[in-house]
């Protein structure tokens, strides 16, 4: 027995890091249990994301009787805040705490503005909606307060969460620690739909305060545990050599480096191209293809699955020296395809073509965060990350939240034409609305990749200079 056990270990010892999920991620300096514990403050934006987008939205609609527009408006409160990430970032480089801190005080501002706003949130929500003597000024005000917070909250300690791990990860490591945060946030997302629609599966007011404040509480927790003894104290490492620098100069330091706008603008195309279909992807596929709502429920697991499988293959790919921005660029190419498919899907009645349709677009997108996110990771300079990871974010945000809400108008516009048969009689089907949407987007990845060319072809140059380098080197020796 005891060869025998011998044996199975040495084999089990000699599987490599490459078939254990994030593995490679660790370094000596981010063990993989502090990059998990890290990992844990993406968790809580999942918890908030789906709780503003998902759960409240439709509780506010359905359940309490809101106007739809009225809640709109409030979920769309949180992108105010967005634009503030490239200053916040700036701000979480050249910050120096009196007890030696940089990131860990923005984190620390960022978790106390979500537990704040979850926590006056229901209160605010049945004041607004009429169940109550108050004045109904007072529901509305402290509702836009609330989400407004809970937007601020997310923003701050995304934008310097993920800078301190862009600080605690080694150049090797950087593009499975960007995997694992995408992976952390879909996790929570994921974890929070599920919690948050069987807590919710008999709805109550007072069953509503409980699981708001159930979440701001576990917030609190699980970002305390992030943050436990990540940053050292007092440490002068990839410390700004400019701590007196103003925004506006670390700003036009950035945007000199070479392609920097061109990148920003990248991001920005890319992403409104993949988020407009978010709005218009569940009543497309119920409404045109006369899917039940299980099936357009699952959905967004097969956008999630999509994006999953990506992250996972776009880290393996960028460890062994993939070009982040040729990572993005097949991210759009493969995009083009999965609109195409999502369009062709209502004329040929072909559910199956759909579904696959929607699982490219889930891959599509995963492959363009990843690698526009590993873009923005490689542009860090003296110590810097938070400008560029707040820039990326900014723009991430500012143009998904501008084309879910442009999606949606489209939609509503060229449908109403389409029925009143003022684009012709060939149009006036239920499809026409949306896939208007989708060619829109169409459009926009084109875009995408006339903008990131040159950013791949830059990054070609860069490779062959270091390769020629490299044997210029290996032949003076």
């Amino acid at each position: 027995m005891k060869p025998i056990r011998e044996r199975l270990v040495q084999r089990w010892m000699r599987i490599g890091t490459e078939f254990l999920p994030f593995a490679d991620a660790a370094s000596a300096e981010l063990p993989l249990g502090r990059l998990l514990r890290l990992s844990l403050f993406q968790v809580t934006v999942g918890f908030a994301m789906v709780l503003l987008i998902g759960t409240l939205n439709r509780v506010l609609i359905v359940e309490l009787g809101v106007p739809a527009w009225l809640v709109s408006l409030m979920v769309g409160l949180p992108l105010v805040f967005a634009p503030f990430r490239a200053f916040i970032g700036f701000r979480s480089d050249v910050h120096v705490s009196a007890l030696g801190w940089r990131r860990v005080p923005y984190i620390w501002m960022g978790t106390l503005l979500q537990f704040g706003g979850l926590a006056i949130m229901p209160f605010a929500l049945l004041i607004l909606s009429g169940d109550t003597h108050g004045p109904r000024w007072i529901g509305q005000f402290a509702s836009a307060l609330a989400f407004l917070l809970v937007g601020a909250g997310m923003q701050t300690t995304q934008t310097a969460g993920l800078a301190l791990a862009t600080d605690l990860a080694t150049e090797e490591t950087r593009p499975n620690v960007v995997a694992l945060m995408y992976v952390m946030l879909l996790v929570g997302m994921v974890g929070a739909g599920l919690a948050f629609g069987r807590l919710l599966a008999v709805f109550s007011e007072i069953r509503l305060i409980q699981v708001v404040q159930g979440a701001a509480v576990v917030t609190m927790a699980l970002n305390l545990a992030a943050l436990w003894k990540q940053e050292a104290r007092g440490t002068v490492r990839k410390i700004v050599a400019r701590t007196n620098a103003t925004f506006r100069d670390s700003w036009r330091q950035f945007t000199k480096q070479k392609n920097a706008i061109r990148f920003l603008i990248t991001v920005g195309l890319g992403t409104a191209a993949f988020n407009m279909q978010d709005i218009v992807l569940e009543p497309y596929g119920g409404e045109v293809l006369h899917l039940p709502v299980a099936a357009t429920t699952t959905l967004t697991a097969m956008l999630a699955l999509g994006m999953l499988a990506a992250f996972l293959i776009a880290a393996r790919c960028l460890v062994h020296g993939a070009d982040p921005y040729r990572i993005a660029a097949y991210g759009a190419v493969l995009g083009l395809f999965a609109f195409a498919g999502v369009i062709m899907a209502a004329p040929l009645e072909a559910p199956l073509m759909f579904r696959l349709g929607v699982l490219a677009i889930g891959f599509g997108g995963g492959f363009f965060s990843v690698g526009t996110l590993a873009g923005a990771m490689a542009r860090e300079r003296n110590g810097e990350s938070g400008l560029a990871l707040g820039a990326w974010g900014a723009v991430q945000a500012t143009c998904a939240g501008l084309a879910i809400a442009l999606g949606g108008a489209v939609r509503d516009g060229i449908a109403s034409l389409a029925a009143h048969g003022s684009l012709g009689t060939a149009l006036m089907g239920a499809s026409t609305g949306y896939a208007a949407v989708y060619q829109i987007e169409i459009v926009l990845l084109f875009a995408t990749l006339v903008a990131i060319g040159p950013l791949v072809r830059s990054g070609l140059k860069a490779a062959e200079t270091e390769e020629t380098e490299y044997k210029l080197a290996e032949a003076s020796n």
